[in-house]
């Protein structure tokens, strides 16, 4: 059972020991809160997939994939086409991670739900299975994807990784070969198998590419493709992680801090690091959030028009990913370079008291006064930050007459103490699912994930559908 599980010692290989981990865990393991967490995490996931259907992304992939693999059983979230299983994944995982709106665990720095989620939905509906196993994979994927992630310190983006595309390979076995109820022996080739796939560069900072959404979509196909390879007798390495050439060799090469796979699965079983996934409150990238947040404080105490300059705080490893370089920031040409831009976040912020999916939009890309602004806005490191705790973050304006306001918040919203509750995530789900689909249909689709142990993936996937 579980419980012996978590007390046992950490076995020699850590893949071995996410696979009896993932083999062992039942339903009746997880406790209630997490449960609660759990299906909180994949309402909001469904939320943004259902939005990410209003942008051209969605049209371009969804088109892509017929191409691929013609039409096939299983759904896609906010269409009525069906696409075959591994097709349907990625394009779910596509959709869910499309607009930067879905959650992040932040000491891992990883899209956990979206590492997840796409897998579980897809091949669960594929195989007809129930919402109880359907939680019970994504729980096991969830714990497998956060522990790797935190492994790694941070050192996947340092070296040029996405973090999420990386680790999502990994989660993405586990659900899969849980999904197919496999013994520990093949969820540990699973992983094995997925070490050769995983992947996923950070070359779409430059231009706002559309490659970093396709990651967490490829991750579920690639171990959906593990899953059944392992199930069928083929081999993978069984030290996939911590082995000579394996993910963090290969991947970080110089880290930073020693890398000790096994530590971050001493708690398993025991501690579920899933409940601590923080929910976005704003579609963009994470690190900006505790500085739109100080800025959003200060909109209050101030009139933009009075505005001379504006400093933003960071986290210092966070820089080169949202802050830099500084030229390119301040213009973004697209929404998702905006999504990355702290200096455009905090201005608009600052300007209208808030951030929302419509401010990515080319009328408040092209903003003349949200430009303006965004052009008197330098970047630092901030001396107080806790990250990777939390994403905090600060805002100095300097006011035309002289004047200093500063804000500092240390927690983001969303995260923490801070953690959105029950009416907080459904009204962010509702708000994200009603750019695309009904409110009653919305409704439906809200009150079957909050149920979803007394569901199946396809009555839910049924209702995803258009």
């Amino acid at each position: 059972m579980l419980d012996n599980l978590a007390l046992r010692p950490v076995a020699t290989s850590p893949s071995r020991t996410l696979a009896e981990f993932a083999a062992g865990l039942h339903f009746s393991d997880i406790p209630s809160a997490v449960l609660e967490r759990a299906k909180l995490l994949i309402l909001d996931a469904l939320g943004c997939g259902l939005a990410s259907n209003a942008y051209d992304f969605a049209d371009a992939a969804l088109a892509g994939a017929v191409a691929l693999g013609g039409e096939g059983p299983c759904s896609v979230i906010g269409r009525s086409v069906r696409l075959p299983v591994r097709d349907a994944a990625m394009i779910n995982g596509i959709l869910i991670h499309g607009l930067d709106f879905d959650d992040t665990h932040l000491a891992s720095i990883i899209h956990a739900t979206a590492a997840c989620l796409p897998c579980a939905l897809s091949f669960g509906e594929s195989l007809g299975v129930d919402g109880r196993a359907l939680l019970v994979a994504y729980a096991a994927g969830m714990e497998t994807a956060i522990r790797i992630g935190a492994a790694a310190k941070g050192g996947f983006h340092h070296t040029g990784f996405h973090a999420t595309g990386i680790v999502a390979h990994f989660s993405s076995s586990v659900v899969a070969a849980r999904l197919l109820g496999l013994p520990a022996d093949a969820i540990m080739a699973a992983q094995g198998i997925a070490a050769s796939t995983a992947s996923g560069v950070q070359v779409f900072l430059e231009d706002g590419a559309w490659t970093k959404r396709l990651h967490p979509g490829w991750a579920a196909v690639a171990g959906i493709t593990a899953a059944r390879l392992a199930q069928n007798g083929f081999k993978g390495p069984g030290r996939p992680y911590e082995g000579r050439f394996g993910l963090f060799d290969t991947h970080l090469q110089h880290p930073a801090a020693p890398i000790d796979v096994a530590a971050e699965l001493e708690s398993l079983g025991s501690v579920w690091e899933l409940a601590e996934t923080a929910i976005k409150p704003y579609p963009v990238c994470h690190f900006i959030h505790g500085c739109a947040d100080a800025a959003i404080a200060l909109r209050q105490e101030l009139d933009p028009a009075d505005i001379g300059s504006v400093e933003a705080l960071l986290p210092r490893d966070t820089m080169p990913i949202v802050a830099e370089p500084a030229a390119a920031k301040q213009r973004p040409a697209n929404d998702y370079e905006a999504k990355f831009s702290a200096q455009f976040v905090v201005a608009t912020c600052l300007l209208k008291g808030a951030f929302g999916l419509a401010d990515l939009m080319p009328a408040a890309l092209a903003d003349p006064a949200v430009l303006d602004l965004a052009a008197r806005v330098t970047c630092s490191i901030d001396p107080d930050s806790v990250f990777p705790t939390y994403f905090s973050g600060g805002v100095r304006v300097v006011l035309r007459d002289g004047r200093t306001l500063f804000r500092h918040v240390r927690i983001n919203s969303g995260a923490g103490e801070r953690a959105l509750d029950e009416a907080a995530v459904s009204a962010k789900f509702l708000a994200s699912a009603c750019l695309t689909t009904t409110r009653p249909d919305a409704e439906r689709i809200r009150d079957a994930v909050l149920s979803l142990e007394t569901q199946t993936a396809a009555g839910l996937a049924a209702l995803l559908r258009k």
